[in-house]
């Protein structure tokens, strides 16, 4: 498994969540600091009043901020168990990171319409390279969890 030390990593599920719980902050914080408030192209939910838009936004602001803090706090009682395991935690980054972009980008945008990614042009260019980028990251991260889970298993057989 992973090392830490010089020893295995035994908390396989706990690096996960973490990683995983920090790509969904790391992302909603970067799609509402580029997309909502830089660029200005959209709000979390664009079908009210600009208020409730802004509202909205903070809402979603406050959502990225407590899942980041929450997962420092497991990765700070990994590291002090000594069991940090960087590919895992990695492999959660990722899969949370293409999980929350693909989910906003087939539930938000096109099932439930909260918003768009930008008004005003033509969306297709736009929807393909935000789903296709998640899609990439997501079957990236996949693909890093089940090699986790193989040195996982290696070293639970003594191999």
């Amino acid at each position: 498994m992973g090392n830490m030390g010089g020893r295995p990593c035994g908390y396989a599920t706990r690096n996960f969540g973490s990683g995983f719980l920090f790509g969904l902050g790391l992302i909603a914080f970067l799609d509402e600091m580029v997309f909502h408030q830089l660029l200005a192209w959209h709000h979390f939910y664009d079908k009210s009043t600009s208020a409730v838009g802004l509202f909205s936004d903070g809402l979603f602001h406050a959502f990225s901020w407590f899942a980041t803090v929450a997962s420092l706090f497991l990765l700070a009682d990994l590291r002090r168990r000594d069991s940090f395991w960087m590919k895992r935690w990695v492999s959660g980054l990722l899969i949370g990171v293409g999980f929350f972009q693909l989910y906003d980008g087939i539930i938000h945008h096109k099932l439930l319409r909260i918003h768009q990614i930008r008004y005003g042009v033509e969306i297709l260019p736009y929807d393909l390279i935000w789903n296709v980028t998640a899609l990439f990251i997501l079957i990236g991260g996949v693909l890093l969890f089940i090699h986790t889970q193989r040195q996982k298993k290696l070293v639970s057989e003594g191999g």
